[in-house]
Parts: structure tokens; C-alpha cells; sequence
């Protein structure tokens, strides 16, 4: 039940940093930012596996669940924003080009 406990607020207390820490970023950096976003919740992904490797009670793997889901969610997530950006600097591209011909 300690290693419960000890869990849970390791979860809450990353759960606020996090949110203090994308509360402070302007809203003009949140896309360039989506790639470094992708490779820590990639080691959340990682964690989660490695943590269920040793779990052992019900809760644990309900919190290890919605931790590769929302992971997991970010990771895909990321990645189709940081491909709509790039699609939108190619189309940028293609139409200045049509307007020198």
C-alpha cells in the first residue's frame, strides 16, 4: 500500500508540474514545440511498460492504462499537428513559385 501511495502522488505532483509548465509557454510556441513534446511522452510510453512489468494490484493497472492511452494520445497527436505544419510551409512554397510563372 506505501508503493501505492508513493504512486499516486508522484502522479499528482507530475500532473501539476506539468500543467504550471505549459501554463507558462506562450500559445504562439505550443506547435514548434509538439516535436520535443513527442520524445518525452515517447519515455512516459517507456515507463508505463516498465512499471507495468511490476505491477500487482487493480489500481496500478488502471494508472498505467490511462497512462500509455494518454501517452500514447499525445505522442499521435503530435505528430499530426507537426505534419499539418510542414504541409502548410510546403503550400506556401508551391504557391510562391506559381506566382513567378
Amino acid at each position: 500500500m506505501p508503493t501505492l501511495v508513493v504512486s499516486i502522488t508522484l502522479f499528482v505532483l507530475a500532473l501539476l508540474i506539468g500543467i504550471e509548465v505549459i501554463g507558462k509557454v506562450p500559445a504562439t510556441l505550443h506547435t514548434p514545440l509538439m516535436s520535443g513534446a513527442n520524445s518525452i511522452h515517447g519515455i512516459v510510453i517507456v515507463g508505463v511498460v516498465i512499471v507495468a512489468a511490476e505491477a500487482n494490484s487493480p489500481l496500478a493497472y488502471v494508472f498505467i492504462f490511462l497512462a500509455a492511452v494518454l501517452g500514447t494520445m499525445n505522442v499521435v497527436g503530435g505528430y499530426v499537428v507537426t505534419d499539418r505544419m510542414l504541409e502548410m510551409f510546403k503550400s506556401n512554397k508551391n504557391e510562391k513559385k506559381g506566382e513567378d510563372k
